[in-house]
């Protein structure tokens, strides 16, 4: 395939992360590298949805040490959205909208496209790459992962996922030193919320805090199982009365086995047409409480646990900073309409590196936890699943600190000139 020769854009979707901008780190950096064929570094602001509206910055004219900056700093630094061309339910809109997509990069001659995001994002660019073949376009589109809910098939995580375990499992330890000291006779239980709608990834990932079979969490509630309640019941009486305390772990996402979701407010919708989670944790102690007569609390982890930049883990860093950094390289290789995947080598110890699988493949596809990766009376993940997730947490960074507290970056967002009429 002839060099292509053109201006970059990078944009971020979905959810943040405490390592999403270590890819965009390494997308900027990697372009860095191909001046020959990459001539600007541009990026869009607030995703998809800035693209519409042709907000884009100059990331040339930010500072070097600002983008080296980035793998240490929590959030988007692009900003995001939670926004789909959907072609589905509204084929008139999504046209018009991809239509004004490709008057954008026309404008400003786009050449090379790095997404960085979720299940939704990759099935966005999944479809910017189509229509760019359907155009004759020539531009390359490639996605970089990016999700703690680590839901993406065909890699074996994702960025993101290691540092919200590491953050969550550490959480969950010091919870237990609390409710342990603060025990009373008559025993307690606390339950603790993470996120997670479809898959449960993240709660699993707290069974790394267990060094001993008594140690919290004690109870693990995933949404990939039908929530029981008798047996629950019986196996949180069982450690109240051996421990004197019952450590649950809940997914936002957990079910019924109607398959309603315990947690779902059906009065309020998210931007993608689900019902707001909000409340699995509630229900789950009004159970313990209103059944049993245990005293019973609640926490919920919320946005904590995926901007905690001061618990990430350094080889999330790693593995994010070099998703970017290979989305650029198959680019410039000729590549389009594929993501980066990590692919794992060896666990112990643990070795991986990247390849690349087309996108066609991960758009709208929800990975899930194994069965066999789980206890036979579904309340823990087994050995299999503490396995596959240890080497992930691994690794300490060492923030830069500016009066006792971290030192992120901002970018100064210098803007580019918009070169079309404003969107209709």
């Amino acid at each position: 395939m002839s060099d292509l020769v053109g201006n970059m854009l990078v944009a971020q979707s979905g959810g943040p992360t405490a390592v999403i901008n270590a890819s965009v780190a390494g997308v900027i950096q990697e372009a860095g590298r191909h001046p020959e064929l990459i001539e600007e570094i541009y990026g869009g602001l607030n995703g998809i949805l800035g693209i519409l509206n042709e907000e884009f910055i100059d990331i040339q004219e930010e500072k070097r040490a600002v983008i080296e900056g980035l793998k240490h700093t929590p959030a988007a630094a692009l900003g995001t959205c939670r926004y789909k061309i959907d072609f589905k339910k509204k084929p008139e809109r999504a046209a018009q909208e991809m239509e004004r997509l490709f008057q954008v990069f026309q404008a400003h001659n786009i050449r090379y496209f790095f997404y960085v995001g979720g299940n939704d994002s990759q099935d966005t660019a999944h479809k910017i790459h189509e229509h760019a073949v359907q155009r004759g376009y020539d531009m390359r589109v490639i996605g970089v992962p990016k999700t703690i809910d680590n839901d993406l098939p065909h890699t074996d995580h994702c960025p993101g996922y290691g540092s919200v375990i590491k953050y969550n499992a550490t959480t969950v330890m010091e919870i237990a030193a609390d409710v342990v000291s603060m025990a009373t006779d008559d025993g307690s239980c606390c339950v603790i919320e993470v996120m997670g709608r479809g898959a449960g990834w993240i709660a699993a990932g707290t069974v790394l805090a267990k060094r001993s079979p008594n140690d919290a969490p004690h109870i693990i509630l995933l949404p990939e199982i039908p929530f029981q309640e008798e047996p629950f019941l019986r196996k949180v009486k069982e450690f109240v009365t051996t421990l004197n305390h019952c450590i649950v772990v809940v997914g936002e996402g957990l079910k019924r086995p109607s398959g309603e979701e315990i947690g779902a407010d059906m009065s309020r919708l998210d931007a993608f047409g689900h019902p707001v989670l909000s409340g699995a944790a509630e229900r789950v102690a009004e159970i313990v409480s209103g059944k049993l007569k245990t005293k019973t609390r609640t926490v919920k982890l919320g946005y904590a646990q995926r901007s905690a930049a001061h618990c990430a883990s350094e080889t999330d860093v790693e593995e994010a900073t070099a998703c970017g950094e290979a989305a650029v390289r198959a680019a410039v290789q000729g590549k389009s309409g594929f993501m980066v995947k990590i692919v794992r080598l060896h666990s112990n110890p643990y070795q991986w590196t990247t390849d690349v699988q087309p996108l066609q493949d991960i758009a709208n596809v929800e990975h899930l936890i194994p069965r066999d990766w789980i206890s036979e009376d579904g309340f823990v993940p087994n050995e299999k699943f503490v396995d596959y997730a240890r080497p992930l947490i691994e690794g300490q960074l060492h923030l830069p600190m500016e009066g006792g507290l971290p030192k992120f970056v901002v970018l100064q967002k210098f803007p580019v000139e918009k070169k079309l009429p404003p969107r209709a």
